[in-house]
């Protein structure tokens, strides 16, 4: 019987990484699904994976944090054995929108170890697994994917913080494309623009006169979905002949204009 091919997805019980979740259940992959809440607080998210086909781990834990994040890696391969895919999704926006020239070392600090120093240290230790089975075994197939914004390019002075981690995130793509292309696993970036989740919420309203004035070529908001089909797309070797570079899921929105 053929083995499933898993992925780990952080933050993967709501918002972009619950669709993104959905989609690769669909793809007839197995889940582990990392995310700072208690299993219980995950439970219907989590069972409407299941009822996809897949089978699901919960992984809780901060990736900001270095136990946390050993810990995660232990648990799911200790109960799958393999990572196929990691979707570096999870992120935060600050506890409080400040101007950066009034924002505080605990908001940056914050920001940038969940957003930025947890991704590159989880990508790092998944990565020299993956390169190790891949040396063993040729046919085994891998991919890293990490999930950005367009403030990785795009200013918002109000929360410099999430541009910068965003913007590391980019280059973290580069740096692992690079590094882990003598063993042909491919690494991508996917680049949502405004979709509609739990973080935009907050600012519905701002964000739907933007679309009515034509911020992005395609007037509506982004969904979870949109991302979860670009993810799913990479992870079936789509784009084979792709590592290191950028997939907007924007709707046009950096297309520049005059």
């Amino acid at each position: 019987m053929e083995v499933k091919k898993v992925a780990l997805i952080t933050g993967g019980s709501r918002g972009i990484g619950f669709g993104i979740a959905k989609a690769l259940a669909k793809e007839g992959y197995n889940l582990a699904i990392n995310g700072v809440r208690d299993e219980s607080g995950a439970a219907e998210a989590l069972d409407e994976l299941r009822q996809l086909g897949a089978e699901v781990l919960y992984c809780q834990g901060n990736i900001a944090n270095a136990e946390d994040r050993e810990a995660i890696v232990e648990k799911v391969y200790s109960v799958f054995g393999q990572i196929n895919v990691l979707v570096n999704n999870a992120g935060i926006a600050p506890r409080v929108r400040l101007d950066i020239l009034e924002t505080t070392v605990d908001n940056y600090q914050e920001v940038l170890t969940t957003n930025l120093e947890g991704p590159f240290f989880l990508t790092q230790a998944i990565a020299k697994r993956m390169a190790h089975t891949k040396q063993n075994n040729y046919a085994f197939e891998a991919a890293i994917i990490f999930v950005t914004s367009i403030s990785a390019t795009v200013v918002s002075i109000n929360r410099g913080e999430y541009c910068i981690s965003k913007a590391g995130l980019a280059m973290t793509n580069l740096l692992f494309a690079v590094r882990l292309a003598e063993y042909n696993i491919p690494v991508y970036e996917i680049r949502p623009g405004i979709v509609s989740t739990d973080m935009t919420s907050k600012v519905q309203e701002k964000y739907d006169n933007l679309f009515q004035n034509g911020i992005a070529l395609q007037p509506r908001w982004g969904t979870p979905e949109d991302v979860g089909k670009a993810v799913a797309s990479l992870t079936r070797g789509d784009f084979p002949y792709s590592t290191g570079q950028v997939i907007g899921v924007d709707g046009g929105m950096q297309i520049g204009r005059l």
